[in-house]
């Protein structure tokens, strides 16, 4: 792993990066970061050892989360010696937090290196790379209420929590303040946002419109594949939108005028290396916790639904809402926007959709229904947001107000219980697995 080979491409790359687009989400998640010290491992004789160590340096102990690492070995070591299973998840969830904000620090530094265009498409495919792993362990064991609940809840937690909360905070902490934004990028997330929404209603509209008695299980499942497509098409569009021809309305003007201009500090193959190993590690922790949230359910006596919409959502992302929150109440809501907007529509266009064509491919009828309670929820959340955002304006109310709809949200489904092997059983009569995911 190279430290410092390849500097003179790396600054080139870095000015081209910070010239074109730093997403909100790599700000967000840049405030989790802390300096380390080059004296530790400058006296190591060896020049390979030396660089691996400072390698070891950036990525394991560069992060404010580093004391969550620990938790990786011990869920290992207690799937390996067969310790409770609701210890298991637990463990892995803890441990998903700073892998996530690692993953996002790799995808910065291989921008360095490839420029803004193939950073940006980095950022597009790797920027919820947690909530998508998990769905498609979650889809491969065919548990398709937990796909779903979990998709469902980052959508939800970035829209009405990561939202809500930085509007909140920023307003309190600028009270003599006018906090404004920039309603641009926020229309066009909002317009995607809609547009997924459509795509969830019409299998859902599809099968409640059908005669009595008249199975639409196949017919749903087609529809839902046909707008899968058309999502991915939509959000392919969106990244060229976002990376080529209006890349100003995206782009982090926001930053301090006195802060150092940030250099690539791992080399382009070492980043990618790392990268490498932390989404094996990722993938080996959610198939840890999809294989153990019906355990820890049962064990916590907490509902399957509340663990997938609310409390997975919520670790498995708490260094980017984190710095969401941070940058609010230094005023930038620009960028507490494009983290909470951008994630949601991530999800909503590229992650849902994707798990749809997976299935497709693996033969497992994932579809889009995902029923009217949990339709409903989406559906109320984007109107409340679209509303929230169109005067380009904010207060703590504002704030306030998404909060607690997170709140009666998250009480609704805390009490919304559904027995987990309904999802084999509907498939095996020919309904679909949407009907199982229905209150």
């Amino acid at each position: 792993m190279e430290y410092s080979n390849g500097y003179s491409k790396a600054l080139m790359g870095n000015e081209s990066w910070n010239n074109g687009i730093r997403t909100a989400q790599n700000m967000s998640s840049s405030l989790m970061r802390k300096k380390s010290d080059p004296a530790l491992v400058s006296k190591v004789r060896f020049h390979m050892l030396r660089q691996f160590l400072a390698n070891l340096q950036e990525v394991i102990l560069g992060t404010k989360l580093a004391v969550l690492f620990p938790a990786i070995p011990l869920a290992i070591a207690a799937d390996f010696y067969k310790f409770g299973r609701p210890w298991i998840f637990a463990l892995s969830l803890l441990g998903l937090t700073p892998l996530a904000e690692r993953v996002s620090f790799l995808t910065e530094q291989i921008a360095y290196y490839t420029g803004p265009t193939v950073g940006g498409l980095l950022n597009a495919t790797c920027g919820n790379a947690t909530e998508l792993i998990i769905a498609l362990f979650a889809l491969y064991q065919n548990k398709i209420h937990v796909l779903k609940y979990s998709l469902l809840g980052s959508i939800l937690s970035n829209l009405l929590l990561v939202l809500g909360t930085s509007l909140l905070c920023g307003g309190l902490a600028n009270l003599k303040k006018e906090q404004r934004y920039d309603r641009k990028q926020a229309d066009v997330n909002s317009l995607l946002l809609l547009l997924g929404l459509l795509s969830h209603m019409l299998p859902l509209m599809f099968r409640y419109a059908a005669a009595p008695g008249i199975f639409t299980a196949d017919s749903t499942l087609q529809l839902s594949r046909a707008s899968s497509i058309v999502m991915l098409l939509a959000y392919i569009g969106y990244i060229f939108f976002q990376l080529k021809t209006h890349r100003q309305i995206f782009e982090s003007q926001e930053e301090d005028e006195d802060e150092d201009e940030e250099k690539a500090v791992i080399g382009f193959w070492g980043a990618f290396s790392w990268l490498a190993g932390m989404t094996l590690i990722i993938a080996l922790l959610s198939e840890y916790v999809v294989g153990t949230i019906e355990a820890a359910s049962e064990s916590w006596g907490i509902s399957i639904s509340f663990i997938s919409i609310i409390l997975i959502p919520i670790v498995g992302n708490a260094a980017e809402h984190a710095g969401a929150i941070i940058f609010a109440f230094k005023n930038k809501l620009d960028i507490s926007l494009g983290v909470a907007l951008g994630s949601a529509t991530q999800i909503s266009m590229f992650a849902v959709p994707l798990c749809v064509v997976v299935g497709w491919i693996m033969g497992i009828q994932m579809d889009l229904d995902f029923s009217l309670l949990e339709t409903g929820c989406l559906a109320l959340t984007i109107l409340v947001v679209a509303f929230t955002l169109q005067d380009g304006t904010s207060h703590y109310m504002k704030g306030v107000i998404l909060c607690l709809c997170y709140t009666a949200i998250a009480a609704c489904f805390f009490v919304h219980k559904i027995p987990a092997p309904l999802d084999q059983t509907n498939v095996n009569l020919g309904r679909g697995p949407s009907s199982g995911f229905s209150a």
